[in-house]
């Protein structure tokens, strides 16, 4: 093979690779693009969180093995008992102030305020709480299946 050939042809080949790689490592992006007002959200009770708790659904199904997005609406005062999930948690805050902790125990002095634009991404299994300063807003995303354990069972709506 002539130099100039073996030079396309092994670009092409990186090529090839690089787009690969590229659209393995892309973002999930759904059946084509969702764009949406918050308005249009359809806000609901969360089971696992009770009174004082609404959520909003964006994008997925929380019981299958896929990305999903919700958002959150907690009254103000509104406490999130100490808990872990299966799988990574990211938090932005949009609207309030969400207090939030790593730790087994409620505790408020130990929480961190995040205020509109702050964020979080906790570990799974790694236990969290806090609790919401006046009406907090925040979109959550992750992978299911979603789910919540409470570190004590008393603090459980669903119980």
């Amino acid at each position: 093979m002539n130099p100039k050939t073996l030079t396309q042809t092994l670009s092409a080949t990186a090529l090839g690779l690089a787009l690969a790689v590229a659209a393995q490592a892309a973002p999930y992006q759904g059946d084509g693009h969702l764009i949406g007002s918050a308005d249009e959200l359809e806000w609901g009770p969360v089971g696992s969180m009770g009174e004082g708790a609404e959520i909003a659904v964006i994008e997925g199904d929380l019981s299958k093995e896929a990305p999903f997005t919700i958002r959150l609406r907690l009254e103000d005062g509104y406490e999130i008992r100490p808990h872990v999930h299966p799988a990574y948690e990211r938090v932005t805050v949009l609207d309030g102030t969400l207090h939030f902790a790593h730790g087994e125990n409620f505790d408020p002095d130990a929480t961190q305020a995040l205020e509109p634009g702050d964020f979080a991404i906790m570990s799974p299994g790694d236990p969290m709480f806090g609790y919401s300063e006046g009406e907090t807003l925040f979109q959550l995303h992750g992978t299911g299946p979603w789910g919540i354990e409470y570190l004590d069972p008393a603090d459980d709506p669903r119980n």
